[in-house]
């Protein structure tokens, strides 16, 4: 089983409008795609949004793919989106290459404010080649990191979201829980290309996760 992991550049003229949004606005770091579905011609997703309700919800109602959306705020500036929209266009073009029988897309795929998109899969040679070679017709590709698939064993990090984990890794590679804290939340932050805000929270909901099972588990 085959691993790709790739940096996207599509024109800034076939970007996706709320893509291009992220770009041309301050204050949003990207719009991460945690789950998506096809039903016929209409597409069901769920995204977390690095950055502000406002100006982001009335930029979504005036995209002309959008046939409905629900907001749900987090307590930092950030919030969940679930949308519903008939991809058309350049954008159906580059779902469709990116979609290839065979090819597993690993959650999220990111939607960065420098205008790229992140993404890894895993599948088949065939169908990892054939992926990339259409995606090269929509957009530049950077490959990132190619080879034999290995997550790691499934243990206790199961229920931590990936996000969750870059934020922990990235305290603990800069000394954020080491007894002397040499590495600020400011330092996550930067590592993780958030705000201090959404590293904070992305590390206390880790920890609680990960103190919730401790506990589950019962004593020594």
């Amino acid at each position: 089983m085959r691993y790709l992991e790739v940096t996207l550049q599509r024109p800034p003229a076939e970007q996706h409008p709320m893509h291009r949004f992220i770009v041309e606005h301050e204050g949003y770091t990207a719009s991460r795609l945690l789950y998506g579905h096809q039903y016929g011609d209409e597409y069901a997703m769920l995204f977390y949004i690095d950055g502000p309700r406002l100006p982001y919800e009335p930029a979504l109602e005036d995209a002309p793919t959008v046939l409905d959306y629900e907001l749900a705020p987090c307590r930092d500036d950030s919030f969940y989106l679930y949308v519903r929209e008939s991809l058309t266009g350049a954008d159906r073009t580059f779902v469709d290459a990116v979609e290839q029988p065979g090819l597993i897309i690993i959650p999220p795929v990111e939607f960065r404010a420098d205008g790229t998109i992140r993404l890894a899969a895993v599948g088949p040679d065939e169908a990892i080649q054939t992926a990339v070679d259409d995606v090269a017709d929509t957009a530049r590709v950077d490959v990132r990191s190619v080879g034999e698939y290995c997550a790691g064993r499934i243990d206790a990090r199961v229920d931590l979201t990936r996000r969750q984990f870059e934020a922990v890794s990235a305290a603990v590679d800069c000394g954020y829980y080491r007894a002397t804290r040499n590495g600020s939340l400011e330092d996550v932050a930067e590592r993780l290309d958030c705000s201090s805000g959404t590293a904070g929270e992305l590390l206390r909901r880790a920890e609680r996760t990960v103190m919730a099972g401790v506990v589950d588990g019962g004593p020594f």
